[in-house]
């Protein structure tokens, strides 16, 4: 494998920007990556601050995503950037993601992977063309106990899966946040910047990726309602959903952004023929496990059991049991991962399985194929939506 650190840019990301630092340093947490320049903000003047808040070389502080590609370029391998992470609000994803991946760069991305599913299509199909390593940043699927349940689940240890519950709510838009000048909450709540769906494109999907993730099925029909609650907004800040699964599973998803007290309480419940889990965001160090005539059992993160039962779920843990692993070590996963496979690319070796374990551009239309139907299903009254193929 190759023996230097990779170059890492970032298009996104500026000053005040909240995801964009968790990934530079969930990128960089494991010591394989180099954080060497971007296109940090789409005013110049405070890309610029950034990149001296960072101590980057100012010659690789870029106005505009498309004088990063220019300019990188020119450089020699080994010296440009490997990979470049894409940290903007969503109508931008697309467009950055497509010049970087027909540039040559490797690409990890935010989540929602585009604004439609035209686009989503598109960058998948851009991305079997190119050969390049795309990631999309679903930071929970990096958990230890979120890979230790889906490989208990898919496994078959419960049988057949009949259920799965999976909420995830917030109350941080209660109220109309975006009108005092709050950045993370302008854009989101924007259908320009946002996509068509509010809460469903900036929570609901990671529900969606995560019951499809722990459980290897597909959502095939939904029945959804959406509600704009805050007088004025233009996108919805809940949503209800019921869900039938491919294989017959049935399903309820919960996403809410105006659930006073709520802090970022994404749970999933996933009942199966003779067994049961329950995870919790908020509590993702420990997985709750229920079968059929037993007492319940608490798996925890970090003991050598979980090994032996995931290993996927043994290479996402750093810190012996008791010492608390969490969001950035998330991230940090799905980054390690990805950034593995780049290694394998550059060096033309071979790709470990347990090293592809990261989102990819078919997880991003996925998500997409979801807003879709979510909003076509918020619209209809028929009781049911079928997902496109």
């Amino acid at each position: 494998m190759l023996n230097r650190t990779l170059k890492m840019g970032m298009v996104g990301g500026g000053p005040g920007a909240f995801i964009g630092e968790v990934h530079r340093k969930a990128a960089r947490l494991d010591g394989g990556v180099e954080l060497v320049g971007g296109a940090f903000d789409i005013n110049p003047r405070k890309s610029k601050q950034m990149a001296k808040d960072l101590i980057l070389d100012p010659k690789r502080c870029y106005g505009t995503y498309e004088e990063l590609i220019e300019k990188e370029m020119q450089l020699p391998d080994g010296e440009r950037m490997d990979f470049v992470s894409v940290c903007t609000p969503n109508n931008w994803h697309f467009p950055i993601a497509k010049a970087l991946l027909e540039a040559g760069f490797h690409v990890m991305c935010e989540k929602p992977m585009t604004v439609n599913v035209a686009e989503a299509r598109q960058l998948v199909q851009i991305v079997k063309k190119t050969g390049r390593v795309f990631g999309l940043m679903h930071n929970y699927t990096g958990y230890p106990m979120v890979k230790l349940a889906r490989d208990m689940v898919r496994g078959g240890r419960f049988g057949e899966v009949r259920k799965i519950v999976v909420k995830y709510p917030q109350g941080w838009l209660a109220t109309a946040l975006e009108k005092t000048g709050n950045m993370q909450a302008s854009w989101r709540t924007d259908p320009k910047q946002s996509g068509g769906s509010g809460c469903g494109g900036d929570i609901g999907t990671h529900a969606e990726n995560l019951a499809e993730y722990i459980s290897g099925l597909k959502i095939s029909e939904m029945c959804a309602d959406l509600t704009a609650f805050v007088k004025g907004r233009k996108l919805d800040d809940d949503i209800n959903c019921l869900l039938k699964f491919t294989g017959g599973a049935k399903g309820v998803l919960h996403a809410s952004q105006i659930s006073v007290g709520e802090e970022n309480n994404l749970t999933i419940f996933v009942h199966c023929e003779t067994g049961s889990i329950e995870w919790h965001q908020e509590h993702p160090n420990y997985l709750y496990v229920r079968e059929m005539g037993q007492p319940e059992h608490v798996y925890k993160r970090g003991n050598d059991y979980i090994g032996k039962i995931s290993p996927a779920a043994a290479r996402a843990t750093r810190l012996p049991s008791g010492h608390p692993e969490a969001f950035i070590e998330a991230f940090a996963n799905n980054y390690r991962n990805f950034t593995d496979t780049v290694r394998c690319k550059l060096s033309r070796t071979k790709v470990d399985p347990l090293m592809k374990d990261f989102p990819t551009a078919q997880d991003g239309l996925r998500g997409m194929l979801f807003l879709e139907t979510l909003l076509a299903s918020g619209k209809s009254k028929q009781k049911w939506t079928k997902f496109h193929k």
